[in-house]
C-alpha cells in the first residue's frame, strides 16, 4: 500500500487531486480538517480534554463543541490556541495513524493523506512521498474570490502564515503544477501513480 502527502497552499486546488485520486485511483482519502472535526466530538479522544481547558460554556444544547464559540476564543488568544492545537494535533495524528494502519489490513492500494498543515505537524514522516500542489499566488487569489468570496486582506493573512514556495519544494518529493486545466493536472497525476 502506497500512502500519498498532498499539501500546498490555500487556494491550490487539493480538493480537485484529492477528488481525482478517489474517483480514478481508488484512493482512499484522509482529510486531516474532518478527522479534527471528529476528534472533538463528544465521547472521542479530545472531546474530554478540551472540556477541562475552555469549560462547558463552549457547548451546544446537544453537548456537541459549539466551533464557532471556541474558535473565537482561541483566535482573539495566542496562548489558549496553542492549548488547543496541543491538544487535538496529537489526537487528529494518532486516529490519522490508526485509519492507515486500518486501510492496509483492508487491502488498499492507495491512502491519500491531506493537511492544512501538513508539513509543519510533519505528517510527511508518515508517508511514502509527498505532493506539492504548486499554482502561482495570483491564480490562488483569483480562486478563492470567486469560490469562497474572500477578500484581498483575509487571503493576505492566510497566505502569511502558510509555508514558502521554497519550502514546499524543499519537502515535497513531486510537484503537480495545477496552473493550467484539469486535464493537464490529471495527465501528471497519472504519470505518477503509473511510476
Amino acid at each position: 500500500m502506497r500512502v500519498i502527502g498532498v499539501t500546498g497552499g490555500v487556494g491550490a486546488g487539493k480538493s480537485t487531486v484529492l477528488q481525482y485520486m478517489e474517483n480514478t485511483w481508488h484512493a482512499r482519502l484522509i482529510l486531516a480538517d474532518q478527522v479534527g472535526h471528529e476528534v472533538m466530538e463528544p465521547g472521542k479522544e479530545a472531546y474530554g480534554e478540551i472540556l477541562k481547558v475552555f469549560g462547558r460554556g463552549i457547548l451546544q444544547k446537544d453537548g456537541s463543541v459549539d466551533r464557532g464559540i471556541l474558535g473565537g476564543i482561541v483566535f482573539a488568544d495566542k496562548e489558549k490556541l496553542e492549548k488547543l492545537n496541543a491538544i487535538v494535533h496529537p489526537a487528529v495524528k494518532k486516529e490519522i495513524l490508526r485509519r492507515i494502519g486500518q486501510a492496509r489490513q483492508e487491502g488498499e492500494d492507495c491512502v491519500v493523506v491531506e493537511a492544512a498543515l501538513f508539513l509543519e505537524e510533519k505528517y510527511d514522516a508518515f508517508c511514502d512521498e509527498t505532493w506539492y500542489i504548486y499554482t502561482n499566488e495570483d491564480e490562488r487569489r483569483r480562486r478563492l474570490k470567486a469560490s469562497r468570496g474572500y477578500t484581498d486582506r483575509r487571503i493576505d493573512q492566510m497566505i502569511g502564515r502558510q509555508k514558502s514556495h521554497e519550502e514546499f519544494l524543499s519537502r515535497c518529493a513531486y510537484v503537480i503544477d495545477n496552473n493550467g486545466t484539469a486535464e493537464h493536472t490529471f495527465c501528471q497525476i497519472d504519470k505518477r501513480m503509473k511510476q
